[in-house]
């Protein structure tokens, strides 16, 4: 049996594993909150996120699966890709994969995210491959929603009590440093753009950055200044966070590869 894959360094193939790991790690993280959020109706909500976020890794997983056997690779399926890579080989943002936090930690980063996926899959609708542009239409909606969950969160929490705010600020001011990674290109961006697989990231920058400053703006929380520092991790060079999330989410597949209920 399979205990380990390799996967090809297509660029194409590279451009849909970062959008389909930064919504299956972030499903992962949101699924940590189920039976931990602060209310019933929170711990719903967030693991339904969860799965929306799943949902749409598992189409994007396989979609990919079909375009890295199209690269010279194995065709690997949607369980293969999700469980059997190593580290390296995931190309999430690192934005997604910091620990779960506080639910304002949470709050925040869902609404950085929805934000940035609702834009990512309203320009995906346009894509050459038509499958893409289909699971961009369903994923869509469910971006909408996530986002304006967070942002009604983000402006109860922001214009809420003292303790609230001051929860709300020191999670926006960490969870700040890791944005430029979501708007930086590379040949990766320019081989999709000239494909018409998907837009290059940078697009993004000027429409995510207008969104979020009128829902900060509503919650009372400053934006904060631009930062120098710059995660890696949709080029596979992620934070020390990363292996422990994995190691979790990957035992039963290491331990018994190829097993099935």
């Amino acid at each position: 049996m399979i205990s380990s894959i390799k996967i090809p360094a297509a660029p194409e193939l590279t451009y849909l594993l970062r959008l389909a790991d930064t919504c299956l790690i972030l499903g992962q993280r949101l699924g940590e909150w189920c039976g931990h959020a602060p209310i019933l109706e929170e711990d719903i909500a967030l693991s339904n996120m969860a799965l929306d976020l799943i949902g749409q890794s598992r189409a994007l997983l396989t979609l990919a699966g079909q375009h890295s056997g199209k690269c010279g690779g194995e065709g690997y399926d949607e369980d293969q890709l999700a469980f059997l890579r190593d580290e390296i080989d995931y190309r999430n943002v690192t934005l997604a994969e910091l620990p779960r936090g506080d639910f304002a930690f949470t709050v925040l980063r869902n609404l950085m995210l929805s934000t940035w996926l609702k834009l990512m899959w309203e320009r995906l609708r346009d894509s050459s491959d038509a499958e893409l542009a289909a699971i961009a239409g369903k994923a869509l909606k469910e971006a909408r929603y996530h986002q304006q969950h967070a942002a009604d969160w983000a402006v109860r929490l922001g214009d809420g009590t003292d303790e609230s705010r001051r929860r709300s600020e020191a999670a926006l001011a960490t969870l700040w440093l890791y944005t430029p990674e979501l708007f930086e290109d590379d040949a990766v961006d320019a081989a999709a753009t000239a494909a018409g697989l998907g837009p290059a990231w940078s697009q993004l920058h000027e429409p995510w950055l207008a969104e979020m400053d009128e829902v900060l703006g509503e919650a009372k929380l400053a934006v904060p200044p631009a930062p120098t520092f710059r995660s890696t991790g949709k080029r596979g060079l992620h934070s020390e966070h990363m292996g422990y999330l994995l190691a979790e989410m990957q035992y039963l597949q290491r331990a018994y590869p190829g097993g099935a209920w």
